[in-house]
């Protein structure tokens, strides 16, 4: 039995250099404002990584430049930019998300995030420098961020 590939809309594919520009120009109007903390959960276990936010209610976070494709699940009512449009995103949602993306979402009620992907990382600053090189500008990153771990060591 052969399976059909099935293309389907719950996808985030990769983004240009013009539309990434466009995100890291809400990203230096936003960093202007007041930040909000972001809690990341972090885990570790059995080869895959899974990194979880939650965006509140009328914040608009961009996240980070993503060099490796990742399963995205959003969980919330959100607007999303991809590529060169606006996306609503409403309820659960599980996205395969293309390399080379940088998101900007506006959380309309609180939204939780969940970037999921195969990895040989052993802690937690491994994972994070393979899916990108702007890690030391992650909340994660911050001296007094909220951080969350399940690291259990098994593969």
């Amino acid at each position: 039995m052969m399976l059909d590939l099935v293309v389907s809309k719950n996808t985030i594919p990769a983004m240009t250099d013009d539309s990434i520009n466009r995100v890291r120009a809400l990203e230096n109007l936003i960093l202007e404002k007041p930040q909000t903390d972001i809690a990341t959960t972090h885990s570790l276990h059995s080869g895959v990584y899974t990194r979880t936010i939650m965006i509140p209610a009328g914040v608009v976070l961009t996240g980070a430049l993503i060099k490796i494709p990742t399963t995205l699940i959003v969980l919330g009512d959100t607007t999303v930019y991809i590529g060169d449009q606006a996306r609503s995103l409403v309820g659960y949602n599980v996205l395969a998300a293309s390399a080379n993306r940088k998101q900007a979402f506006v959380a309309h009620t609180d939204t939780y995030i969940t970037m999921i992907f195969k990895t040989d990382a052993k802690t937690v600053e491994e994972a994070e420098e393979q899916f990108t090189d702007e890690f030391a500008r992650l909340s994660s990153r911050y001296p007094d961020a909220l951080n969350n771990f399940i690291i259990t060591g098994e593969q």
